[in-house]
């Protein structure tokens, strides 16, 4: 019996004889039991089981939906009719798309508070409603009915949209749509296939398509139109269309959601007041709590409510609605954010373990996906990082920042950059130095990345916008500086004002920046801008005296030593006083005491004071290292052996310092040792190499013992001392050579290692003895001038010598002269040295020698005058010194003697060289006198030449300039005259009258127009008019320049040129005629 069906809300079905039940669909039983025997008893068809079962399905009843269905497929089955089932399992389908729409998307088993175990996920769902889309076409196919229906199409293009095959689900909607271009379900599907494919246009389109066609549909296209406007940067576009859907459709959530998250990140902006970023925040809160109400299984919303309750630090909130994020996300970028809030959380509750575990998840949220381009989350790796920080795995921390900042899909994260860089700048246990020299030199270079994006002005477009928790973080230029320090103090500088610019003034490390500041101008010679730092820090330190006691005496002591540094001892001696009056311990500043007393030549006061730290402190190094710097300034070289052996067995017998000063002190005790051919002198000199050499042992890099093994070297302190401890031998020459090359390269590293004019000292003396007088020049100078400031007297002796050697050498009077200088600066510092007197005497009478020994060529009479005024002062000098009868002089008195009657013979002939210089520079100046009287004569012939020349060009220019104007009036009188005749034959000859152009012109008419125009290019060809062709139709000429008519040439242009100018005049008629 056929069922058929009545319009309206409600199903008939007739029964066997005449009974029709009907079925109000506006009021069904949730017990679809009575329906189901109504059903089968009727043998309804099978749109009537679909009818009832969708309609339970629209009204929520699933599960009664689900067994109408299944009855249905085994009651058709049983009736040997299957093939008709496709609606039926269209529809299960769509009962698990929607039992899918509650379900989690995976099942956490790490979840505390949000469990769902022995729960459906979404994929369980999906692979049913697979299986009845497949189960449905199969049987359709199998009873050849059709398979590519309506129902089944959208079906279909649902599965595939929840799959993500977006090309497929497109494929699908459009089979729908080819057959009905207004349905709106699979306009819907066509435009979430566009959406999700990233076609944003082609979405848009299609969304105004279906709000055009159903301005009330459900689910509300102006949501789909909203996110598109927003994905292509129209966000205000974008949240108009959301508040329309929320006012047209106020009970759903969506539009709310969104709306909410807007008004969150808006409350972001820092351009809004702060009233006005409060209203966004708490408009936004309530808005996405509104809509989790609505669907407490949005991912979305739980996300969002868990990073405010993160904020809020209500911890346990936080990680329900992260777990419920983490659940029931359907992209992987909400399940990293996900396990990101769970990991945040675990990590403020302190709970590491599980902080990792999240972490490590949000970095590989897919593991079983086989994509090669992961994605990269910037805060899960900073996490990571912190956990494997937290659980010391420095190196796993360091291969997370380095995963994420390298390719593939770097991020160029300015925070783990910063924290990369802090990592590689700590020294850890078991790293290599030169791989650790290797992480410096990368943590400097992110560093100065970032320092360069902090200068830049930020306005720039497309510029990256640094942070102020990272350009106003105080422990990142503190973390520059301390990278920089040792290495280039300029920066370190630039990275502390930088600290201070962003500390507070009340801040408890403000007067230790200013310190440090103080400390880095004082090791870069600016005085007076640390005494100001050192100052301001002694100032800052007296408010924070309570919290920071030790810094003020820091601070305290650093100005005392700027006070030294500028020269103002009394300064320098009230601060150490004041520090040791409130700390009578502090050594540092008993020992700069010390210094100061010995400084003033106060020994017996600093000996005192030095005893006094010993006794406090005797085991200090430092203070026993300056006690015999102290000992060997005042020549208590006996009392340093004591000390050194003291240091040595008593309290390290691998300090270098010691070890060091006892190879001096030996070197010092073999090189002063008056039995000059001794084995006991021999021995000291190897005690002396062998305590540099353990030195070198210990520390590699130690300067100061390579430089002592360099002198030794370089004296040959192991051999003979170049014949002093033997007999020479053949080869020392080029032993010598030899030695002093390698004492020379020795010098050269040390001089990279200390900055220091010893080193410079030696250098000069190695380059001395083998003769290169230059470069020892060049040595002295550098030590004299950067080290000493021109005031030591050793070294201007050394530079005396080097110019007096060079001058012997060259016989150069002007180097012997530089010589005397430095020898006079050095008298003017110890004015009772009697050897620097001594060597004055005996430049100023070698500078004599020299002069008198040249040729008066190379000599002039101004120095002879000056040597032999000095030479006298010499004999005055030389005299002084023979007759003093002083003891332990520094020279031999006989000595004396003898210069200065050498003196005296010398200047016996002072007259004739004075003679001989004046008749030379005579006889000079006559020539040159002479040759000059000669130049002025020939430039003055040269000059009357030039004069007679010129006189005549003028003349010859005013010459032709007359010839010139005279052919200029002749000319001018002849156009005048040619001008005339024209007029009158042009009065005479008769008028012609016009004729058609077809007849022929002038004489020429048994001539055809060809033969014409042939004559006429002839007479085009030919230069000029002859008498012969006066009568035959001239040709127009182009007009030739103008020449220069000369004297020469006036007969010979008369003639032509009257002929021409007729010819002109002709050609103006005979053109009229054309024209007529």
């Amino acid at each position: 019996m056929d069922d058929t069906s009545v319009p309206g809300r409600s199903v008939d079905i007739e029964l066997g004889g005449q009974e029709v039940i009907a079925i109000d669909l506006d009021n069904l039983d949730p017990n679809p039991e009575d329906v189901l025997d109504l059903l089968k008893e009727g043998r309804c068809k099978v749109w009537v089981w679909t009818k009832l079962a969708g309609e339970y399905w629209r009204r929520g009843y699933l599960d009664a939906a689900e067994k109408i269905a299944f009855a249905a497929i085994e009651s058709f089955t049983v009736n040997g009719s299957p093939g008709v089932l496709s609606p039926i399992y269209s529809l299960l389908a769509n009962i698990q798309f929607t039992h899918a729409r509650t379900a989690p998307k995976l099942v956490w088993p790490d979840a505390r508070a949000d469990k769902l175990a022995n729960t459906k996920t979404k994929g369980e769902y999906y692979t049913s409603a697979a299986q009845h889309i497949n189960t449905g076409d199969r049987t359709a196919a199998d009873a050849s009915e059709t398979v590519g229906t309506t129902v089944a199409f959208l079906t279909r293009g649902i599965y595939q949209l929840s799959m993500r095959s977006w090309d497929d689900a497109r494929r699908s909607f459009q089979g729908v749509l080819d057959q009905k271009p207004t349905n709106i379900a699979a306009l819907l599907g066509k435009a979430r296939a566009a959406y999700g494919d990233k076609n944003y246009r082609d979405a848009l389109k299609i969304y105004q398509e279906v709000l055009r066609y159903s301005p009330n549909c459900l689910p509300d296209p102006r949501v789909g139109i909203g996110l598109c406007l927003w994905s292509m940067d129209q966000k205000e576009k974008a949240k108009a269309a959301w508040e329309r859907s929320l006012e047209v459709n106020p009970s759903e959530w969506p539009a709310r959601l969104l709306l909410g998250i807007e008004a969150i990140n808006a409350s972001k902006n820092d351009d809004l007041t702060e009233e006005e970023r409060y209203s966004q925040r708490k408009r936004g809160t309530e808005m996405v709590g509104e809509a989790f109400k609505a669907n407490k299984h949005s991912a979305a919303a739980a996300n969002v409510l868990s990073d405010l309750f993160l904020q809020r630090q209500e911890y346990s909130k936080s990680m329900k609605l992260a777990e419920r994020t983490i659940q029931f996300a359907d992209t992987v970028s909400l399940l990293i954010e996900g396990f990101i809030r769970a990991g945040r959380v675990s990590h403020a509750e302190g709970s590491v373990s599980r902080a990792f575990r999240c972490y490590r998840s949000a970095m590989d949220p897919t593991p079983t996906s086989s994509s090669t381009n992961p994605i990269k989350s910037v805060v899960a790796a900073v996490g990571l990082a912190q956990t494997q920080m937290k659980n010391d795995e420095i190196p796993a921390a360091l291969h997370t920042l380095d995963t994420l900042l390298q390719p593939p899909n770097p991020h160029r994260t300015l925070e783990a950059t910063l924290l990369l860089a802090s990592l590689r700048a700590t020294p850890r246990q078991g790293l290599p130095s030169s791989e650790f020299a290797r992480e410096k030199t990368k943590a400097k270079e992110s560093y100065d990345r970032i320092s360069k994006l902090i200068e830049q002005d930020d306005s720039r477009p497309g510029q990256i916008q640094v942070p102020d928790r990272i350009s106003k973080d105080m422990q990142t230029y503190a973390e520059i500086a301390r990278l920089w320090q040792g290495e280039n103090n300029d920066k370190v500088i630039k990275a502390l004002k930088e600290a201070l610019r962003i500390c507070d003034p009340n801040n408890s490390n403000y007067p230790r920046i200013l310190n440090n500041l103080g400390a880095l101008h004082q090791m870069e010679g600016n005085f007076t801008e640390a005494q100001t730092y050192y100052q301001s820090a002694l100032t800052s330190a007296t408010s924070h005296e309570a919290g920071t006691p030790s810094i003020s005496i820091s601070i305290c002591y650093n100005l005392a030593r700027v006070y030294e540094d500028q020269g103002q001892e009394s300064n320098a001696r009230d601060a150490y006083t004041l520090l040791l009056s409130k700390h009578p311990e502090y050594v540092d500043a008993k020992i700069r005491l010390a210094h100061l007393a010995f400084a003033a030549h106060q020994t017996s006061e600093a000996s005192d004071l030095l005893k006094q730290c010993l006794a406090s402190q005797p085991s200090n190094l430092n203070l026993r290292a300056y006690l015999i710097h102290f000992l060997f300034s005042s020549n208590q070289a006996k009392q340093i052996k004591e000390v050194v052996y003291t240091s040595l067995k008593d309290y390290d017998r691998h300090d270098v310092y010691s070890l060091c000063a006892s190879g001096w002190f030996w070197y010092y005790t073999a090189r002063e040792s008056k039995e000059q051919h001794s084995e006991e002198r021999k021995k000291n000199f190897l005690r002396s190499a062998e305590y540099y050499e353990k030195a070198l042992q210990l520390d590699p890099n130690c300067a100061f013992a390579a430089q002592g093994l360099a002198i030794m070297i370089a004296e040959d302190a192991l051999g003979t001392l170049w014949g002093a401890l033997g007999p020479p031998t053949p080869d020392d020459v080029l032993r010598r050579d030899k030695s002093s090359r390698e004492a020379l390269d020795i010098f050269a590293k040390v001089r990279e290692s200390i900055s220091d004019g010893s080193v410079y000292v030696n250098m000069g003396h190695c380059y001395y003895a083998r003769d290169e007088y230059d470069r020892a020049i060049e040595c002295y100078e550098t030590a004299s001038t950067r080290f000493y400031d021109k005031r030591n007297v050793s070294v201007l002796m050394y530079l005396c010598r080097s110019w007096y050697a060079k001058a012997i050498k060259d016989q150069s009077y002007p180097s012997m002269n530089t010589a005397l200088q430095y020898v006079r600066e050095a008298q003017t510092l110890h004015p009772s040295d009697k050897a620097t007197t001594y060597n004055i005497a005996m430049i100023q009478q070698k500078s004599a020698e020299m002069l008198f020994a040249m040729k008066p060529a190379n000599r002039t009479l101004k120095d002879l005058q000056q040597v032999i005024e000095n030479a006298n002062d010499a004999q005055r000098l030389f005299g002084q010194l023979a007759a003093d009868t002083s003891d332990h002089l520094p020279y031999p008195p006989d000595l004396a003697d003898q210069r200065r009657r050498y003196g005296e013979g010398m200047l016996r002939k002072a007259e004739d060289h004075l003679s001989a210089q004046r008749q030379h520079e005579d006889e000079v100046h006559a020539k040159l006198d002479a040759a000059r009287r000669k130049r002025q004569e020939e430039k003055e012939r040269i000059e009357e030449l030039e004069r007679r020349r010129l006189e005549e060009l003028r003349l010859e220019e005013e010459k032709l300039a007359e010839e010139r104007r005279m052919a200029m009036e002749q000319t001018r009188e002849w156009t005048r005259d040619m001008k005339m005749e024209s007029d009158e034959e042009k009065e005479k000859k008769p008028k012609k009258s016009r004729k058609p152009r077809s007849e022929p012109a002038s004489g020429d008419e048994g001539e055809p127009k060809k033969r014409r125009r042939k004559i006429k290019r002839q007479e085009e060809g030919s230069p000029m008019f002859s008498e012969e062709d006066g009568d035959e139709k001239p040709v127009k000429k182009r007009v030739s320049k103008k020449r220069v008519v000369r004297d020469d040439d006036e007969e010979e242009v008369t003639g032509p040129r009257k002929r021409q100018i007729k010819s002109k005049a002709m050609l103006s008629d005979t053109d009229d005629e054309d024209m007529a």
